[in-house]
């Protein structure tokens, strides 16, 4: 029965795209007036790239001993293809900045936590050289249910009290780093904002657990890329579509927002007022994709405690432009799936993708900015 409902609420949220006339959800600040008129339909996301076979062709001719990153999309090597990805919690407040090596993670989660903050959760495929992780922080539930989606193992230093029961789960494939995966303290910071770990350190304490270090047979990534090598997704050839330069989520503390980079068509991430940057590389963190998705829910002894299978309203980003979409999840341990108003599954662009959750409830803080 709940399925049943659930199923009802996808398609009803998907008329409900077709039948909205105005601007998104939430983000009626300083947008582009000219697109906030008449936005019937949202489009599978892909235009001219809808060929199929030119990926086959692609593969024989051009790609000899690669397959497609689960990750990302793009060309990686064969043998390392069907490597699970690790996925680690990173400390994000003031005093845990910058992080290390977050620039190498090919996925980036960021939810609210207590008090306004925000961790961030970032998925690593086949990043051997990586020495120093962290700062890490401590375990939310459904940072834990987003690491299931993608089969990851997921490193976190200590846990919240809603996550206890579901750690120890043996499909949820977790290393507590008060226990393992090598970790040490830094003298540079103070606790609990100095604890790292390496990724060979993550990698023994797989093995020691007995953890599986590949994807399932049958397995299907959550994001659905395009194949085509030669032509991105272009939304701007999208009724619905909005001009977005600048995208600002809206969390209260670190108050982070994306700006679009037309040259190499990547948003780059600032927060704390100034560039999102990696402690090792000096890099600025930059990103092909951005998905939204709005969450509903409730908070226990502070601590928010979503409703992780449900439906409900999103907003896919990338290349300059942004569109309303949904999303849905029949069950607990299941994939999230993102639908245009057509009912067809979206196509995302090859690349890094940021993913936000934003509460419905703070909806309205968040910005879609033309300019």
């Amino acid at each position: 029965m709940r399925n049943i409902k659930l199923l009802k609420r996808a398609a009803a949220l998907s008329l409900a795209l077709i039948m909205t006339a105005g601007c998104f959800t939430g983000c009626g600040k300083k947008n582009d007036e000219n697109t906030a008129q008449n936005q019937p339909v949202v489009k599978e996301q892909q235009t001219s790239q809808d060929a199929p076979s030119k990926d086959a062709t692609n593969a024989n001719v051009s790609h000899d001993n690669e397959a497609r990153s689960k990750l990302t999309g793009k060309w990686v090597p064969a043998d390392t293809a069907n490597n699970s990805p690790v996925c680690v919690m990173y400390s994000n407040i003031k005093d845990a900045i910058p992080q290390s090596s977050i620039s190498y993670a090919d996925i980036v989660f960021e939810s609210l936590v207590e008090g306004g903050i925000t961790r961030l959760c970032a998925f690593f495929e086949n990043k051997p050289d990586l020495v120093k992780i962290g700062p890490v922080r401590s375990c939310r539930l459904y940072y834990l249910f987003l690491a299931k989606e993608f089969e990851a193992t997921y490193v976190h230093f200590g846990y919240s009290d809603l996550a206890e029961e579901y750690l120890k789960m043996p499909q949820m494939h977790s290393l507590d780093g008060m226990v393992y995966c090598g970790f040490y303290r830094s003298t540079d910071r103070v606790a609990p904002h100095n604890a790292y770990t390496s990724w060979s350190g993550i990698m023994d304490s797989v093995a020691a657990k007995g953890y599986p270090t590949t994807y399932p047979d049958g397995y299907r990534s959550p994001l659905q890329f395009t194949t085509d090598d030669n032509n991105e997704i272009d939304l701007s050839k999208d009724p619905i579509a909005q001009k977005c330069n600048k995208f600002v989520p809206g969390y209260p503390y670190n108050k982070p927002w994306f700006e679009y980079n037309e040259k190499d068509g990547l948003y780059y991430r600032y927060q704390f007022g100034a560039e999102h940057i990696d402690k090792e590389t000096g890099e600025q963190l930059a990103f092909k994709n951005i998905l939204v998705k709005y969450v509903k829910g409730d908070y226990v002894d502070g601590t928010p405690n979503y409703i992780n299978s449900d439906a409900g309203m999103a907003l896919y980003i990338t290349n300059g432009y942004a569109v309303p979409v949904t999303w849905w999840k029949l069950h607990e341990f299941g994939q999230t799936y993102y639908y245009g108003a057509d009912g067809k599954e979206i196509t995302i662009n090859q690349g890094k993708t940021f993913i936000c959750y934003v509460e419905e409830q703070f909806k309205d803080n968040l910005e879609v900015i033309a300019e």
